[in-house]
């Protein structure tokens, strides 16, 4: 068992976190929907109700949304761009590290999906960015379906016409929802990048070593 924490203890740690910060958001949430409701004379929901309700589920969602859309981007551009000097970066001196994957296949201790011809060596080879990419546009669906049947009550309860769906696309207020989560993801990777060149975390493999000069690129 200690083998086990020891070897996934990163893991099982960011769930732990996970799981204390979404119960935060439902347990607040739930209250925060309750004294809104208590407000305009209308009944409480319970714990189940507000599982499913919109407001919970388009909040949940937008900031997945965010987070996904971060390290897809992040994985792609790190692909291709280089920062000398950051610890998040190739360095651009170096010959590319994946080249030359049919042969490096063949070695023992290689997946073994590399050996399964050129369409799988290349699917595999973008495997992280795709599944990144696609959890982001999952994300998104869901933030704009729930988004939108959050509008669409809202607006019932003010005696107007609902949008729907495609028109909810092009409301100021999906996006407003979507891009004051974009703009700090993008921020903190960058300062990450830039912070990255000149300070240090001991262990971190986010890091240099401590004693590394700040010109060397890469952890």
């Amino acid at each position: 068992m200690s083998k086990f924490w020891r070897d996934n203890g990163l893991t099982v740690a960011l769930l732990l976190l996970f799981l204390v910060s979404i119960v935060g958001q439902f347990l607040t949430g739930w209250h925060f929907q309750n004294q809104e409701l208590a407000r305009h004379g209308e009944e409480a929901l319970g714990f189940g109700e507000f599982a499913k309700d919109p407001l919970f589920l388009s909040t949940v969602f937008e900031n997945w949304e965010s987070e996904f859309l971060q390290m897809s981007t992040y994985v792609l551009l790190t692909a291709c761009l280089f920062q000398r000097g950051s610890a998040e970066s190739h360095d651009p001196d170096k010959s590319p590290r994946d080249d030359h994957l049919e042969a490096q296949g063949r070695n023992a201790d290689a997946p073994s999906i590399l050996r399964w011809g050129k369409t799988a060596r290349e699917l595999y080879a973008n495997s992280l960015g795709i599944t990144l990419f696609v959890l982001f546009v999952a994300s998104f669906l869901l933030h704009w379906t729930f988004s939108a049947r959050e509008a669409a009550s809202e607006a019932l309860s003010h005696n107007e016409t609902p949008p729907g769906m495609i028109e909810y696309l092009g409301d100021p207020q999906f996006w407003f929802e979507s891009f004051q989560n974009w703009q700090s993801e993008f921020l903190s990777t960058a300062v990450l990048v830039v912070l990255s060149i000149f300070l240090r975390q001991r262990e971190s493999p986010e890091s240099k070593a401590v004693a590394d000069p700040h010109s060397k690129t890469g952890a």
